[in-house]
C-alpha cells in the first residue's frame, strides 16, 4: 500500500510551494550536491594555497644560509627576498613569519612529502569537480556511509485515525461567569461574575442601562433589535465593564433605524418567549437566535406598526403561564403550552388587540412576563405597584386570543410587569 505525501515547503527558489515526495527528494539532492561541491571547492583552495607556501619554503630551505643572512642584515628583507628568489608576497610573508630557529630546522624530505600528499589531493579534487558523474558518485558514497553509521531500524508508524474535525475554539475558553450589559444607546460591555448591579455602572452622558444577561465567557451573547433580527457575539470578545464599552454597531450591521432592545446569554437549549406588542408570540430555543454573519438573522416577524417586546425566559414549558397587559389596562393569563415552539416567525395570538389600533399605536402590549407555577405577578404603575398572588391571577385567566380583564382602578396605566414580588 502506498501513501501520498504532500508538503508545503520553501524551495530552492525561496518561495513556498506544495511538493510531493519525489519533487522534495529531487530538490534536496540538488541542494546536497551543491553543498558538497562548495565544500570541495573550499578545500581545493586551501590545498593550493598550502602548496604555494610549501614551494616558497622549499626555496628557503635550498638557500637557507643566504636567506638567514638577508633577514639578519637587510633593512627591507621582504623586498630583497622577493627579487632574489622570485617569491610571491604571500610566500615571503610566510617565510618572514617563521622563526629563524624553525627555518634552520627545515627538512627537505618533510616538505617534499607534504607537497606530494597535497598534490595528490589537489588532483583528486579537481577530477571530482571536473566531472558531474564523479561528484554524483561521491554524494552517493557519503549518503551510504552516513546511513551505515547513523541509520537504524526506526520507521514512522502509520496509524489509522478518525476523520479530522475542526477545533471548537470555545472548548479552549474558560467558562467564567460574566454579566453582559447593554445600554439604551446600544453600547455593550461585560463584567466578571453574576453579582453585578448593571444599573450602577458608569454610562455616557445621555445614555443609561437597558438590559443585562448572566452567562459564561465561553458562550455567545445574543442581541435582539427592534426589527425582530437577532445577532450573536462571543462573550469573551466583548470589552470590559471597567470602561464604558463600545457601540454594538461596530460588531454587527443592523438595518437603518433599528434599535437594540434586549440581550440574552445561556445554554443553547434554554427556552425563551418572543413576542411583539401586537400581542403575537412563540417559544424558541436560544440556539435559534445564533447568527453567523454581522447582518444577523430574521427571528420575529412584526405586524404593521408593532414593536419587539423584551424577551422572557421560560422555566417549564408545561406548567408556566403567560401574563400579558395592554395599554388599556387589560390583563390576560394563559398557559404557556398554548403557544407553539418555533425557530422563527410571527407566532400565535396571545391577547386580542385590533390590528388597526396597533397600527395607529392606540393600543398595544405594554408588559409581558412568564410566570412559573405558584408565583405571583407584580404590576408596575408609576411609583405604585400591585402584587397579584397565584390565586388572584385565576381571575384574569382566559382563552388565548381573548381581550383579558380590566385591572383595578389606579393600576390601569401600566408601565410593565414582572414575575414574582418586587
Amino acid at each position: 500500500r502506498s501513501y501520498r505525501v504532500n508538503m508545503n515547503i520553501i524551495g530552492l527558489d525561496g518561495r513556498p510551494q506544495v511538493k510531493d515526495l519525489r519533487s522534495l527528494l529531487s530538490e534536496w539532492l540538488v541542494f546536497r550536491t551543491d553543498t558538497v561541491r562548495r565544500r570541495l571547492e573550499h578545500r581545493l583552495q586551501k590545498v593550493k594555497r598550502r602548496l604555494h607556501l610549501l614551494d616558497g619554503l622549499l626555496v628557503a630551505f635550498l638557500n637557507l644560509d643566504e636567506v638567514i643572512h638577508l633577514i639578519r642584515t637587510e633593512d627591507e628583507p621582504k623586498a630583497v627576498l622577493m627579487r632574489r628568489f622570485d617569491l610571491s608576497e604571500e610566500q615571503t610573508d610566510y617565510i618572514l613569519d617563521t622563526k629563524l630557529r624553525q627555518l634552520a630546522r627545515l627538512e627537505e624530505m618533510k616538505i617534499c612529502a607534504e607537497q606530494e600528499e597535497l598534490a595528490a589531493e589537489r588532483d583528486r579534487l579537481e577530477k571530482i569537480l571536473g566531472s558531474k558523474q564523479r561528484l554524483k558518485t561521491l554524494v552517493k558514497k557519503e549518503l551510504l556511509a552516513d546511513a551505515e553509521e547513523y541509520g537504524d531500524d526506526r520507521r514512522s508508524p502509520i496509524v489509522e485515525r478518525e476523520a479530522a474535525q475542526a477545533l471548537d475554539e470555545t472548548a479552549l475558553i474558560s467558562a467564567d461567569p460574566v454579566t453582559i450589559v447593554l445600554s439604551e444607546k446600544g453600547w455593550i460591555r461585560t463584567a466578571k461574575g453574576h453579582e453585578v448591579d448593571a444599573t450602577a455602572l458608569n454610562y455616557k452622558a445621555g445614555d443609561a442601562f437597558l438590559a443585562a444577561a448572566a452567562g459564561r465567557s465561553n458562550q455567545l451573547a445574543v442581541f435582539l433589535d427592534s426589527t425582530g433580527r437577532s445577532y450573536s457575539i462571543s462573550a469573551h470578545t466583548l470589552p470590559s465593564a471597567r470602561g464604558q464599552g463600545e457601540p454594538l454597531t461596530g460588531r454587527v450591521n443592523p438595518p437603518d433605524g433599528a434599535q437594540f432592545v434586549d440581550v440574552l446569554a445561556g445554554r443553547p437549549d434554554d427556552r425563551y418567549l418572543l413576542a411583539s406588542d401586537a400581542g403575537y408570540g412563540f417559544v424558541t430555543r436560544l440556539e435559534n437566535m445564533f447568527a453567523k454573519n454581522k447582518g444577523g438573522k430574521v427571528l420575529l416577524n412584526l405586524p404593521r406598526g408593532a414593536r419587539v417586546l423584551p424577551v422572557s425566559p421560560v422555566t417549564d414549558v408545561v406548567t408556566d403561564s403567560i401574563a400579558v397587559v395592554t395599554t388599556e389596562g387589560r390583563l390576560l393569563v394563559i398557559p404557556l403550552r398554548e403557544l407553539p415552539e418555533m425557530t422563527k416567525g410571527k407566532g400565535n395570538k396571545i391577547i386580542g388587540i385590533p390590528a388597526a389600533r396597533v397600527r395607529d399605536r392606540e393600543e398595544f402590549v405594554v408588559g409581558l412576563a412568564v410566570v412559573p407555577v405558584g408565583e405571583s405577578l407584580t404590576i408596575l404603575s408609576g411609583k405604585r405597584h400591585l402584587t397579584l398572588k397565584a390565586k388572584d391571577l385565576e381571575h384574569y385567566a382566559g382563552e388565548r386570543g381573548r381581550r383579558g380583564a380590566k385591572l383595578p382602578r389606579g393600576f390601569q396605566r401600566v408601565d410593565g410587569v414582572q414575575a414574582g414580588e418586587r
